[in-house]
């Protein structure tokens, strides 16, 4: 009696390649989240308040506390 070795489920899904500019977008994306939503001094202690209050309406409209 022979044994057939199962197929690997992995090597039926293709690979997807993602460019390099499409990581690149994803990181600054992220990085603008946090200042946005986040940054409160913790990372940008100089101009922690400036970001504040820039981004302080928009803070609220989005449903963000900041207080």
């Amino acid at each position: 009696m022979t044994t057939v070795p199962a197929a690997d489920p992995l090597s039926a899904v293709p690979r997807v390649r993602v460019p390099a500019w499409a990581w690149a977008v994803a990181v600054l994306s992220l990085m603008l989240m946090y200042v946005v939503l986040q940054e409160n001094g913790a990372v940008f202690a100089q101009t922690a308040e400036v970001i504040h209050e820039f981004t302080h309406d928009g803070r609220h409209a989005l449903g963000v506390p900041c207080h």
